[in-house]
């Protein structure tokens, strides 16, 4: 994990770019480029010039260093007039990566004999990236200064400046620091046009420049608590002064013997509150106390992952694999606010994504078992923080459950002031694996104590809660929630109705109006009776978001989710354009679940899912595997018994003979097939990945595999030039920037190439990883994991520094070998 960038200038100058495994490329500064073979790594350089700086996924632009769970992070300077500090920090306001400032501790030095003051267009200049710390190495023809930044608690950087005399002679050197907060919210707004009482105040004294950030509590752009704090400490005393309201300034000298070196230390703390300070004003005094043994351990951590992490017959580049390594371990926040155990965020740069969803963490946790297990256990126990309790106060009746988004603030449900925080959903049931993923890494068996009882809670609810039908074939769905159904528990829905219609007279009579012809209504029966009469424009329900959510697919075409003129193609193909009979076949319906006491438990979806009930076959079979580690013999043959059977009903019931494919079954209709599983399959809404899930899970037989592995290889379906998207090209809804309806996710892609390579396709499965990596823009490159990419061209879509992302290219990597 070592990147380095040397920059000598002289007239042009030359920029050097090198890697212990990638590599080197020559640039020559201002030309073009003369010789690249490309890096895989992430390119740490630059320059903020404002607090948001958002690109066109809504991602904070630039990759900073963040490490040790630390809540800041930052970036090497992209510009000569950049030189001398780290870029940043930017720091996470509870919710929300924002940058604190462009630099904070930017450095000059003067001789103070000769008065030559170093000029760093002068020196030789080499950045540096090596296994979790920044280094930035200056020569001048007398003097060298390198200055290095280490994470050294899970609130703290260090950086190190070294200066080396390179004389026979003694010197004197002044050291000046500036630094000075950002005053630009986003580009042409300044930050105090955007919030005008938002205060901030910087103080010094002779060894710390301290920044107090005052309250803000803006739901959906900065949460900050008036305790918040950024503190930078040095080792040596400093002469300091504030210059307005926001900048400061600070000096030191030393004397240097002849050919002598001398260290300085400067710590980066940024903390939540005044808790969070007084633990972190512990453990700096000690960091202070021995710095060199603070370092040694943070780059001894950073030597245990590779040692865990990296092998040598991988299918997949070692430096892919230390690129999603790093991802991951950037997207690692220490336990803050509600948030009480460390976990692993979807993505430190993504505007929404410092929380910790459900599924993601699974992921997360399933690859970082293999080279940072404490921190693949303590995001799994995360979530399992909130898991449901039989007394709960709000939602006792969903006891077992895992909910699907935790954040460092509650929302108003719950007592907090967050927008983030989600209990209207579940996640996919991949717990378990998880769970056996790090028990077979670590062979912890006291994690399998701890967390057996908890699975099986979890594992139990989906059969109260989201089984409508009692059927042993459980469904998506969404819980009891102000946003799916008003205080009664009726369903919630906003509809536009056709004017003039029948249907219209009724909704503006019951219904309450909102803007632009819209009407919030609620009751099932009203609700089919707007499906039946098909006399609207548009309709939106939330317990169909809800359901979505909960299968992760967000508005997959399964769900019932096309657009307007996708439907109207439909229309047009199928049914002589005739749009009320095409809906139908898009159309869902929600079925209202009820404990013995008639209590609302939640909705289901009409329709049981084939992954869904792929992923809780395998998931009996690992809670077996667990039962039995545990000496629960009786229960683990209950398990297994129940996984073979489901297994089963899984290809009894989804899967299709004439198409060869899986699919999402609807329920509640009149209609049969011949499969004697009641309803129908949705073949109508076309393919996508669900379709290989009983492949990964292991539960289709080969006959089966054979025929859905024909339909993922076809190059009109889903082998495109970046392979196994989550729509088929050929699907009615697919488009490829529609989030789940044609965008390549790296989960569904990993869990096809290892479903192919399962059932014995080694070629094509190594045939289809490759293609992903070669053909993903900037993956063998610089560029930042990201969250999803575009099927036929491969330019990147989503988020930046996707954890679930580089989660499922390092299980490939370790997974995926080379052929012998």
């Amino acid at each position: 994990m070592f990147r380095t960038t040397l920059l000598k200038r002289s007239g042009l100058g030359l920029l050097l770019t090198t890697s212990l495994l990638s590599g080197c490329s020559l640039h020559q500064q201002g030309l073009d480029t003369l010789s690249a073979p490309q890096l895989t790594k992430l390119d740490r350089q630059g320059s903020p010039d404002a607090m948001r700086m958002l690109d066109q996924f809504g991602n904070q632009r630039f990759n900073p260093l963040f490490d040790l769970g630390a809540w800041h992070g930052f970036l090497q300077p992209s510009k000569v007039s950049e030189y001398g500090t780290f870029n940043g920090p930017m720091i996470i306001a509870e919710e929300y990566g924002l940058y604190l400032a462009s630099q904070l501790e930017k450095l000059q030095i003067v001789d103070t004999t000769s008065g030559k003051a170093y000029r760093y267009e002068d020196a030789i200049v080499r950045l540096d990236e090596q296994d979790g710390h920044l280094q930035q190495h200056y020569q001048w023809s007398d003097l060298t200064l390198i200055l290095t930044l280490d994470f050294v608690t899970p609130r703290t950087a260090l950086v190190s400046t070294q200066l080396v005399n390179k004389q026979d002679k003694p010197r004197n050197l002044q050291l000046h620091w500036q630094g000075q907060l950002l005053t630009d919210w986003q580009k042409d707004q300044a930050v105090s046009d955007q919030y005008p009482s938002w205060q901030r105040r910087l103080s010094v004294n002779p060894k710390e420049v301290n920044i107090a950030l005052g309250a803000q509590r803006s739901t959906w752009n900065m949460m900050l608590s008036g305790a918040s704090r950024y503190q930078i400490r040095r080792s040596v005393n400093a002469q300091s002064q504030v210059h307005g309201e926001l900048a400061y300034q600070a000096e030191t000298s030393l004397s240097l013997a002849g050919n002598q070196q001398q260290t300085l230390y400067t710590s980066h703390s940024y903390v939540h509150d005044e808790q969070e300070w007084q633990t972190e004003e512990v453990r700096l005094n000690q960091v202070f106390d021995a710095p060199q043994q603070a370092i040694k351990q943070s780059r001894e951590r950073w030597q245990a992952y590779r040692n865990l992490g990296l092998r040598t017959d991988s299918l997949l580049p070692a430096s892919l694999a230390e690129k999603a390594m790093q991802t991951l371990l950037g997207n690692w926040r220490g336990h803050a606010g509600a948030l009480k155990h460390d976990v692993v965020t979807p993505s430190v740069t993504a505007r929404w994504f410092n929380g910790a969803w459900a599924w993601d963490s699974w992921k997360h946790a399933a690859a970082m078992a293999h080279f940072a297990p404490q921190v693949a256990k303590d995001n799994i126990l995360a979530m399992f923080d909130y898991q449901v309790q039989s007394t709960d106060s709000l939602r006792p009746h969903d006891a077992g459950m895992v909910i699907d988004a935790i954040f460092y603030n509650k929302d108003g449900q719950r007592g907090g002031d967050g927008g983030n925080w989600n209990e209207r959903n579940t996640k996919p049931p991949l717990a378990s694996w998880a769970v056996w993923e790090l028990y077979q890494a670590t062979a912890d068996k006291t994690l399998i104590e701890q967390l057996y009882p908890k699975l099986v809670a979890y594992h139990q609810w989906w059969y109260k809660n989201r089984d409508h039908n009692q059927n042993g074939l459980a469904e998506y769905g969404a819980t009891a929630h102000p946003l799916h159904n008003d205080s009664q528990g009726n369903i919630r829905f906003d509809i536009k109705p056709q004017a003039d219609s029948t249907l219209a007279k009724g909704i503006h009579a019951t219904c309450q109006g909102k803007a632009d012809g819209w009407y919030q209504c609620a009751g099932a029966d009203l609700y089919e009776q707007v499906l039946t009469s098909g006399q609207y424009l548009e309709l939106d329900i939330g317990a169909q978001h809800g359901a979505g959510w909960e299968s992760g697919m967000d508005n997959a075409a399964r769900f019932g989710f096309i657009n307007q003129e996708q439907l109207q193609a439909y229309a047009q193909t199928h049914y002589q354009g005739d749009i009320k009979q095409a809906r139908q076949d898009w159309q869902v319906r929600f079925f209202e679940n009820h404990s013995a006491d008639g209590q609302l438990l939640g909705f289901s979806i009409d329709q049981e899912s084939v992954e869904l009930n792929a992923y809780l076959a395998m998931e009996k079979d690992l809670l077996a595997k667990m039962a039995s580690l545990l000496g629960l013999t009786a229960q683990a043959g209950q398990w297994q018994q129940q996984s073979q059977q489901l297994a089963q009903k899984v290809n009894q019931c989804f899967f299709d003979t004439q198409s060869g494919f899986y699919y999402d079954r609807q329920i509640g209709l009149t209609e049969q097939d011949d499969s004697g599983c009641g309803g129908k399959l949705l073949t109508a809404r076309g393919r996508g990945p669900e379709g290989w899930s009983p492949l990964w899970a292991g539960i289709a037989d080969q006959r089966r595999a054979d025929q859905v592995a024909k339909v993922m290889l076809s190059t009109s379906e889903f082998n495109s030039h970046i392979p196994l998207g989550t729509a088929a090209l050929s699907n009615p809804a697919y488009h490829p920037d529609i989030y789940w309806r044609g965008r390549v996710w790296l989960d569904q892609w990993y869990f096809g190439v290892m479903a192919l390579d399962k059932y014995g396709y080694h070629n094509q499965a190594r045939e289809l990883a490759l293609r992903l990596i070669n053909n993903a823009d900037g993956l063998l490159e610089e560029g930042a994991i990201r969250e999803n990419y575009h099927p036929l061209s491969g330019a990147v879509q989503g988020a930046s520094n996707f954890s679930w992302s580089a989660a499922h290219l390092y299980l490939m990597y370790r997974q995926l070998a080379k052929q012998d």
